[in-house]
């Protein structure tokens, strides 16, 4: 105990981890953030133009499980010091995808020259935070294991509408042993903010996926004979929305590849 509270009271802005990870993907560093800054908050990135931010506000409201807000900026601003000092919304990101029309025209790692001064930027919480509790119970996540990117699905499962906002939900899948399954319900649970307990659990044609090896995001990870998939809402979500609405402009982060904040996953818990 004493050794981690001398920890704790050496621990600088300059030697968080988080920010770390984050001068290293301003630096140019491309890959995924699975498991990078253990203890910090990751978030889904929807960079929008302000004439569409109350709608896409409302778009969350009314569907928090795959779109929890943890983070909102200034209209035109690339900061958000609530979720770090120093942390800029522009360079900070491994990889973006830029949207015209609802289509990916530059997927690059750095958007000052995309930058407008009408750009509000939506910080969605992630189930990279959440996974820390579960391997603090010695649960293993295949794609963490296996060096991947979480495999993301599209749904049938149908969101909310507001305004030009509405379409599916897409989902992030783990699979686990029965057992672990009902267990990885209990400890999620209590993670609301980065979408809490799973959506749906085994059968993933019921929730309209066909094909569970061929993700519409993020890599295929094998389920076992004596697992079964479970399957969490996503902050991916958004960028099928944006899609679908074709939306003139927007930026969201690359799926997989996201945004390292200074919160602490410890406060995201509610028990």
């Amino acid at each position: 105990m004493t050794v981690l509270v001398a920890a704790q009271q050496t621990e600088t802005p300059d030697t968080l981890p988080s920010r770390k990870a984050r001068l290293a993907y301003r630096e140019g560093l491309v890959a995924s953030t699975a498991g990078v800054a253990p203890g910090f908050v990751q978030g889904n990135l929807a960079i929008l133009p302000a004439e569409y931010a109350g709608a896409f506000h409302r778009f969350c409201q009314l569907n928090p499980k795959p779109c929890p807000i943890i983070g909102m900026s200034d209209v035109g601003s690339p900061f958000i010091p609530s979720l770090g000092a120093d942390l800029d919304i522009r360079t900070d990101v491994p990889r973006y995808r830029v949207w015209r029309d609802g289509e990916v025209v530059d997927e690059p790692t750095d958007v000052t020259k995309h930058w407008r001064d009408d750009l509000v930027t939506f910080v969605l919480g992630c189930s990279f935070s959440f996974e820390e509790a579960l391997l603090d119970e010695g649960m293993p996540i295949r794609h963490i294991e296996q060096n991947v990117r979480v495999p993301m699905y599209r749904t049938n499962i149908a969101c909310g509408e507001a305004g030009p906002f509405a379409g599916p939900m897409v989902v992030s899948m783990r699979p686990f042993k029965p057992a672990d399954a009902i267990r990885a319900v209990q400890i999620t649970s209590r993670y609301p903010a980065v979408h809490g307990a799973p959506v749906h659990l085994g059968h993933p044609h019921l929730i309209g996926i066909k094909d569970i090896a061929k993700p519409d995001y993020g890599d295929p990870v094998p389920v076992a004979d004596d697992e079964i998939p479970v399957f969490w809402a996503c902050g991916v979500t958004p960028q099928s929305v944006i899609n679908a609405a074709k939306l003139p402009f927007a930026i969201t982060h690359s799926p997989g590849l996201m945004l390292v904040t200074d919160m602490k996953n410890r406060t995201m818990a509610v028990i």
